[in-house]
């Protein structure tokens, strides 16, 4: 592929070129774009890039048209000739035109001008003559518009404002290899009529004709254009055009983001702008290039959107400064159009870039915009010094306190700062966002190395404007706004400016945007924990966060889905206070691994698709974690924060099956040290992950409590009656069907809810639980005369007692307060499904719980307010964090054995051969499932040991949160602490915490070679922390200390 590609050549404000670790790597520099200054674009001949086909029917035609506009009558008779044969012949319009549309359709265009321009003489000035002239095929095929257009403006009003927003909506947005258009859009040569000089923008859309045979490849393996493109395409495009798109197809299918190359023509100061990207990765594209181009005063004489077969897009645009304009040469502006592409990429529907008469901001001004608007969306509506001085009155353990508290909390999310109001402070005050983003530049923008070249538009902008210091903007902006509430927005752009630590905001090409941000600037009041460190990610159809609470850290990344507006608008003002309780509640999980607490996650727009949304987000946050070395794709940041950072991800809600694709892609970007440990939950047969679901892990912790109840109050499985929410279908809900032998009287998940006082019949429950489908399927012939299954689809359905359900959905919604049961086990559902507000729900009208015991498998089932007063109902609950850890367990097993091993290792023992793992991955499996066993066990006992000996003075929810604490300010302690120096005792500790097969495989020294000292540590201080406390309890002293680690070396 390499050798189809022109030599490399500077590029501004680089050093010389550098390889990726991976040489191989599509973001190695011989795969570069060229960017930047004059000298490094690439020329063609001044030759067209398409040819046009000569109609030669076209006189035939002609005169046909002519005796069809004639019997029509609107023209007078003797006008008719000269309109018909202006049309064909002086304005300029393309032979394609009169060779793919109809006699019919040709002549009402031909009246419909003529009517035009008697519109325009009955007011007297010429300049009014508007045209608008379309035709859609009604069965899909493709369609024509032709409208007037002013050379290097962006129409807001008439055809012109809507055409090609119209066209990407309709043609371009929702491309797939089986349905997809093509586009041809040219100016017209000539003027409308002798006294109206107004050209013509035509555009024709077709639909694409692939070639039936399978896509064919090169000896390399690389996609032969040809065998891939539309029949039309390949009559029309010169041989130097299909040598072009070839090369940028094979950038396409080798990178994850869009390419982009410029083109000198020879003798001429036209370029060419060649982008190309993975069909359907962006949307409203081809409209806001428009827009673009227009900012910086050139024009298109012509336009392509090429499709191919396999899902590759090419955009050409042949651009031309406008005449007499004062904007900068065309020789200058191409590379900023080029730069500013790659944003508009990432968010082409940024209502802060607009027409330029409207005073709006360039792209790279807009974009920061955008992303302040959608910073201060989740960071300005805070809740104060008010709130705080009320919830100091307030009993936060008084249930009817709390809820008066959730209520202000929730009024101030809603009320204080809409999306609206945010937006309207931003356009009131564009100079102030200039300056702001000024300040922001002035630190990311990198630093030019070669001072001989040209500095770049965007470079040169930042130094027009006076920079200001922090102090002297802050002033400036406190005495310019007057209203607090504006004052508030705008200071929240400064909080931003000053807590981006790094940002892609300035690599050459990106999917979206990725800050990693300082977490300072979170108010205690509502955050006491404060993150390690977070990351804030902005798409065209999503959003995301990830925040960790150690540098060693690991936790899902959650997809959150909409089902409407409303739910979209809920969701996205409690994105950030979801992701940090998830994280926060991890943090409490992974007490006894050496990862830390994290977690991601991500909103997707409505209708967006969320596979895509994932990638996205991992690719930007990559861009963060992967140092660039490829001038003109991935090149170098500003980095404020200086040291390596290393993420480990996982799955979670929506993301399960996307843990393999995110593993090889951190490969595909060079992250070759990594990617085996990068994300867990992989697949086990392609990439030795180790899943929770076959193998039952969170599960078997959850069962560790399930059983430790049991034993501990002398109860026979059997006889017990439980309730669980999460159905066959699900990891957890399915093992725990799988897992247990009692008498579950009622299942509730998606699909609705079953239900049989005697309990289901537990064959029918392991045979859908093995085939993991839904509670919906549960044979009806296996309940008993007073059982049900009341789907979420069903209205007024009739149970056995006589009861009427309205509404299905919301009968399963409520499901779990409706039931009676000894044990209640949530194994799914939306976080805080049971709260201050509702938690009433669970007692009956005598004051008695409907649950004598819950493990709550699922995280944030129940809010920490619901588990105590919960508790105080004598009600025996072990809390999430506590009982469902044995996943997070598993995964950090699956994260130390890809550090551990070698690349060739790894591919021999932890990755299937003909669909059978090794004896060493089975091994490993094994001692996976032993470790979780022993941890929760151990974990069960100390909490079970601490409520009896406090006499159930503290509820075993706070005894599990102080557990957690104790355990992770130990182990922060013991990282600090110079006992792991003692090779002796460090020695011995992991040879017990590292699994006994990775240990006879590799060998304990090697692997002390092998893994990072920060991961050493986090390994040795989690260990001897949790297995001192389970041993000795949360008031542990100091000679017991001192005791235990007198043994560790043996």
């Amino acid at each position: 592929m390499s050798s189809a590609q022109p030599p490399e050549r500077p590029r501004l404000g680089l050093g010389p070129n550098k390889l990726t670790s991976n040489a191989s790597s599509p973001y190695a520099t011989n795969a570069s774009s060229r960017v930047n200054s004059d000298t490094s674009l690439q020329r063609v001949k001044n030759l067209p890039g398409y040819t046009t086909p000569v109609f030669k029917g076209k006189e035939e035609q002609r005169a046909k048209v002519q005796a069809e506009v004639a019997a029509k009558g609107f023209i007078p008779r003797e006008l008719v000739a000269n309109e018909v044969n202006w049309f064909y012949s002086h304005l300029g319009i393309d032979d394609t035109y009169f060779q793919n549309e109809s006699l019919s359709v040709i002549s009402d265009h031909v009246i419909a001008l003529f009517g035009a321009k008697v519109l325009a003489f009955t007011k007297h000035d010429p300049s009014k003559l508007v045209i608008d002239l379309e035709k859609i095929d009604e069965k899909g095929n493709g369609a024509t518009f032709i409208h007037t257009s002013a050379p290097g403006l962006t129409s807001t009003e008439g055809p012109g404002a809507t055409c090609e927003s119209r066209i990407d909506a309709l043609y371009l947005d929702n491309a797939t290899p089986a349905s997809c258009y093509r586009l041809e859009t040219y100016r017209s040569t000539g003027s409308i009529s002798a006294t109206a000089s107004q050209q013509l923008r035509c555009y024709f859309i077709t639909k694409c004709n692939f070639p039936s045979p399978p896509p064919s490849t090169c000896a390399d393996g690389t996609t032969d254009i040809r065998t891939v493109s539309d029949r039309v395409f390949l009559e029309k495009a010169s041989e130097n055009t299909l040598e072009i798109y070839q090369r940028i197809m094979w950038q396409v299918q080798s990178r994850y983001g869009p390419v982009m190359e410029v083109f000198e023509v020879e003798g001429s100061r036209e370029r060419r702008l060649v982008i190309g990207y993975k069909m359907g990765s962006t949307s409203r594209f081809f409209s806001a290039l428009s827009n673009l181009y227009h900012y910086y005063k050139l024009y298109s004489a012509r336009k392509y959107v090429e499709q191919f077969s396999n899902g590759v897009t090419i955009i050409s645009l042949y651009l031309n400064p406008m005449p007499n304009s004062s904007a900068p040469p065309i020789e200058h502006s191409i590379i900023q159009v080029m730069k500013e592409a790659s944003l508009l990429y990432c968010l082409p529907d940024n209502p802060f870039f607009l027409a330029p008469s409207n005073g709006s901001h360039a792209v790279q001004e807009a974009t920061y915009a955008y992303c302040g608007w959608v910073f201060a969306q989740h960071f300005c509506n805070r809740l104060g010094p008010a709130y705080l001085h009320l919830r100091n009155i307030l009993d936060e353990t008084n249930p009817t306190h709390a809820e008066v508290l959730n209520d202000i909390k929730r009024r101030f999310r809603e009320e204080t700062f809409t999306r609206e109001s945010i937006a309207q402070v931003i356009f009131a005050h564009s100079e102030l966002i200039r300056l702001l983003y000024v300040n922001f530049a002035m630190i990311h923008y990198p630093a030019t190395d070669d001072t001989s070249l040209m500095p770049t538009l965007s470079y040169q902008r930042l130094h027009t404007t006076q920079p200001l210091s922090d102090e002297e903007l802050y002033d400036k902006i406190r005495r310019t706004v007057p209203n607090k509430q504006d004052l508030q927005v705008l200071e929240s752009f400064l909080i931003f400016n000053k807590h981006v630590l790094k940002t892609n905001f300035y690599q050459p090409t990106k999917v979206a945007l990725s800050f990693r941000l300082a977490p300072d600037f979170l108010p205690e009041i509502e955050y006491p924990k404060k993150p390690f460190g977070m990351f804030f990610v902005i798409g065209n159809e999503f959003r995301g966060f990830h925040i960790r609470f150690r540098d060693v850290a690991r936790g899902g990344i959650r997809i959150v889905m909409s089902r409407n507006k409303e739910s979209y608008s809920i969701n996205q003002r409690m994105l950030f206070d979801e992701n940090y309780a998830l994280a926060s509640t991890q943090s409490l999980k992974n007490k006894d691994i050496p990862e830390g607490g994290a977690k991601g996650i991500i909103l997707p727009s409505l209708r967006a698709n969320p596979r895509r949304c994932f990638e996205k987000y991992v690719d930007a946050i990559l861009d963060l974690l992967i140092p660039g070395q490829s001038p003109g794709i991935k090149e170098r940041l500003v980095d404020l924060y200086g040291k390596p950072e290393l993420l480990f991800f996982g799955p979670d809600e929506g993301t399960a099956d996307m843990m393999d694709w995110a593993a090889t892609h951190a490969r595909d970007r060079g992250a070759e040290k990594w990617w085996k440990s990068f994300t867990t939950g992989k697949s086990a047969e392609h990439l030795g992950g180790v899943p929770h679901d076959t193998y039952g892990m969170t599960s078997l912790s959850i069962r560790q409590f399930v059983l430790g109840i049991y034993k501990q109050l002398g109860l026979r499985e059997k006889d017990v009656t439980k309730v669980q929410t999460g159905g066959p279908d699900g990891d957890l809900g399915s093992n725990e069907i799988l897992l247990s032998s009692d008498k579950t009287i009622a299942v509730i998940d998606g699909s609705g809810v079953a239900s049989d006082p005697h309990g289901l019949n537990r064959e029918e429950l392991i045979r859908l639980a093995r085939l993991r489908v839904p509670i919906s399927n549960f044979d009806k012939s296996k309940l008993s005369k007073d059982g049900y299954i009341v789907r979420v689809e069903d209205q007024d359905v009739k149970l056995p007692s006589g009861e009427i359900v309205v509404d299905g959905t919301d009968f399963r919604n409520s499901a779990h307060f409706r039931f009676k049961a000894d044990l209640f086990v949530p194994c799914g559902g939306r976080p805080e499904s049971v709260n201050i507000s509702n938690v009433a729900g669970l007692i009956d009208t005598e004051g008695k719980p409907h649950y004598k015991y819950i493990v709550e498998g699922a995280n944030l089932f129940f809010t920490q307010q619901a588990r105590m007063s919960l508790e105080k109902r004598r009600i025996v609950l072990f809390k999430d964090s506590s009982a469902n850890k044995g996943g997070v367990t598993s995964s950090s097993l699956e994260v130390l054995a890809g550090l551990a091993l070698s690349t060739q290792e790894y591919l021999n023992l932890m990755i299937f051969k003909d669909g059978k793992p090794s004896e060493f991955y089975k091994d490993y499996v094994k001692d996976i499932q032993a470790k979780i066993t022993e941890n929760a066990a151990a974990e069960f006992h100390c909490i079970w040991r601490e409520h009896a000996r406090l006499q159930g003075a503290k509820a075993r929810t706070q005894i599990s949160d102080e557990l957690s604490s104790r355990l992770n300010d130990l182990q922060a302690e013991l990282e600090a602490s110079d006992l792991f120096e003692d090779v002796p005792s460090r020695k011995g500790v992991m040879r017990k915490a590292i699994p006994k097969t990775l240990v006879d495989q590799i060998g304990i020294d090697t692997l002390l070679e092998r893994l990072p000292e920060s991961y050493q540590r986090a390994l040795f201080s989690s260990w001897v922390s949790s297995h001192f406390i389970y041993k000795y309890g949360v008031n542990g002293s100091n000679v017991d200390f001192f005791h235990f680690a007198r043994d560790l070396a043996h």
